[in-house]
């Protein structure tokens, strides 16, 4: 049986860096499905189609050859064979990926494609709905989040850190309208699995968190 860890939660609470330590540090593969969506949300913003239009989105999932790749141990996000990693990171982007994401066509064409990845291999995947659909089973699920402040300061920072011109308060009113479109649409709400433990990172260091998650997954 394979060795899943499963960690949602809201945008900006720390996913990618924890899962991405984590998986290092128990030798799994890391597998980010928010970076998935947010390939197709690239794919939706260089193509001019609107989000709102949501049979050109599945059209265009359908179409958009997105999928994740290992290359020297670290994960490579491939929108049709391109290595998009260092294009995926804008708000602009965030928050196409978050708004395609909220159609139910769109969510069951990437689990597919996210349980193909996870079915011959030990996993830490992160996302919305990784504990509650994509890997019902894992055998450790996590629930991350913080303050939508704490959350802001941090995009904020990681964004300036690259030289990226960015706004704190247009940052933090993004995040509370993810927040709401993420645990409000039909299909795989944004939600703590019943079995998942709750991890509130706003006090705590990447350390900190990296630790408790180990602690978790160990037991």
């Amino acid at each position: 049986m394979n060795h899943h860890i499963a960690i949602d939660g809201p945008a900006g609470a720390g996913k990618s860096t924890i899962a991405k330590a984590v998986a290092k540090k128990k030798g799994l593969i890391y597998v980010d499905t928010g970076a998935m969506y947010r390939a197709l949300g690239l794919y939706l913003l260089r193509n001019k189609i609107d989000a709102a239009d949501e049979a050109a989105v599945i059209a265009a999932c359908e179409k958009a050859d997105v999928s994740i790749a290992f290359e020297n141990g670290e994960q490579v996000v491939l929108l049709d064979s391109e290595n998009v990693n260092g294009l995926i990171r804008t708000e602009a982007v965030g928050n196409m990926a978050s708004a395609c994401s909220a159609i139910a066509r769109v969510r069951e064409i990437m689990v597919e494609r996210q349980q193909k990845l996870a079915k011959n291999c030990d996993v830490v995947m992160d996302g919305r709905d990784i504990g509650t659909v994509v890997l019902p089973d894992a055998h450790c699920k996590i629930f991350l989040t913080a303050s939508a402040k704490v959350r802001a300061k941090r995009r904020y920072d990681e964004l300036v850190e690259k030289g990226v011109p960015c706004d704190l308060k247009q940052i933090e009113e993004d995040i509370i309208k993810r927040d709401e479109r993420d645990t409000t649409r039909a299909a795989s709400p944004l939600r703590q699995a019943e079995d998942a433990v709750l991890v509130d990172t706003s006090d705590m260091t990447i350390d900190e968190v990296i630790a408790k998650i180990m602690e978790l997954s160990d037991g």
